[in-house]
């Protein structure tokens, strides 16, 4: 385990991936709303500044936007994930040992910079992302993850600090804890930050010099390992290879309510090859497959209609042509006309290693070359996009799209989005 950390956070990410291809927002109330621009879930400091919260409804901060100016823009998870690569391809130049822990943070391995700079170290970290990015980032070093996401926080609020501080040294450490609210120490969520609080333990100083017997009592032991980290004793390790997930669900609220089948079927049909990738990438097979569908929840109760089935498959698979047979035959028994439907998606469960799947005379004859088929898809979709290759359920026209009124152009991953450059 490492005795050195570093926490390299996007500042404001969503809205920081706009202003690199569209530098007319600098200095200017950005916002990015959520799914089908329904709510914020993205501001710049001076959308911030302007008393903007998140997860308010678009529909509410209208008048706001109109008087302020603001940006509204829809989100672009295509760019955000894009750009997120680029940066941490950019960290991995600083460290071998690195965590990608969002789309937006990643924890490096610093245990063996002892000998540097750290401070130095740090802003050159912080200079080269914005150099070859265009994203601004704040970086948080410490002895224990949880120590660097305080500096971190603090680096980001601290004009002295400037998006970096190092807490090494016991009097800065002390003085960093005493600046911060329990509630905004990792971990620690509002059920606990209000039962600290009957005990006078409002700061993560208070919270650090408690003994261990109160931390497992009335946190748990994973409370206990949190104040462990805020003395600097490092817990939490690296996790470099990211677990493979036991349950993986795709679904989308439509952009306007459906009524065909075939038109939930084509979305059904992408969430289904989506789904299908995730397994793939983490080398995994699903052997339960769950498929809802819904009406909006603020229909009257007479036109409120909710609906799944769970299918056992002969088999666990990873692939598309049998996940999509299963899928749109539990559509089908589930669909009923004279409803309009708001949103459908799929669950795969049961899901295990695709080396420890247990074959049997129900499987499927033609695994091997489904499996090749799957790896040529994947190889043609990492080069031209997810969408360069399409099943004929999936439809051409995305009548369930979501809603997208102002979203950006995918800059790096759509050779028609690229700038153009004039002379």
């Amino acid at each position: 385990m490492t005795s050195l950390f570093a926490i390299v956070d996007g500042n404001n990410f969503y809205a920081s991936c706009e202003r690199v291809f569209n530098p007319e927002l600098e200095g200017r109330p950005v916002v990015v709303l959520s799914n089908n621009d329904g709510a914020v879930i993205a501001r710049s400091n001076e959308a911030k500044a302007l008393g903007i919260k998140m997860g308010v409804p678009a529909f509410e901060i209208k008048d706001l936007v109109r008087r302020h100016d603001i940006k509204v823009l829809s989100s672009n998870y295509e760019l955000y994930g894009d750009m997120s690569r680029r940066v941490v391809e950019t960290l991995s130049r600083f460290t071998p040992n690195l965590e990608i822990y969002s789309i937006d943070e990643s924890f490096l391995d610093l245990g063996d910079f002892y000998n540097v700079d750290l401070n130095e170290y740090a802003r050159t970290i912080k200079e080269t992302v914005k150099r070859w990015t265009g994203i601004p980032v704040a970086v948080g070093v410490a002895p224990s993850k949880t120590l660097a996401k305080v500096a971190n926080r603090i680096s980001k609020k601290s004009a002295k600090a400037n998006g970096v501080l190092v807490l090494t040294d016991e009097r800065h450490i002390e003085e960093a804890l005493k600046r911060t609210e329990v509630a905004d120490v990792w971990g620690i969520g509002p059920r606990y930050t209000r039962k600290l609080a009957a005990f006078g333990i409002t700061t993560a100083w208070h919270l650090r010099n408690v003994t261990d017997a109160f931390a497992r009592k009335h946190l748990t032991v994973v409370g206990l390992r949190t104040v462990r980290e805020l003395r600097g004793m490092s817990c939490i390790d690296l996790e470099m290879v990211p677990a493979a997930k036991q349950n993986i669900c795709t679904s989308r609220s439509f952009g306007k309510t459906l009524t065909e089948l075939g038109d939930i079927r084509g979305a059904l049909a992408t969430h289904t090859v989506r789904c299908a990738s995730k397994l793939r990438s983490q080398k995994s097979c699903a052997g339960v497959l769950t498929v809802f569908l819904q009406t909006s929840r603020f229909n009257d109760p007479g036109q409120c209609y909710f609906n799944s089935r769970t299918i056992k498959l002969d088999c666990p698979t990873s692939s598309e042509l049998e996940l999509l047979r299963y899928a749109t035959g539990a559509l089908q028994s589930i669909y009923r006309e004279g409803y309009r439907y708001k949103k459908a998606g799929i669950i795969l469960q049961d899901i295990v290693p695709d080396n420890q799947v247990q074959l049997n005379l129900l499987c499927s004859p033609n695994i091997d070359r489904d499996m090749k088929l799957m790896r040529a898809l994947d190889s043609l979709r990492d080069r031209f996009g997810h969408k360069s290759v399409r099943y004929g359920v999936q439809g051409i026209k995305e009548e369930w799209a979501l809603k997208q009124e102002n979203v950006s152009p995918c800059f790096t991953t759509r050779l028609e989005d690229i700038i153009r450059v004039r002379s």
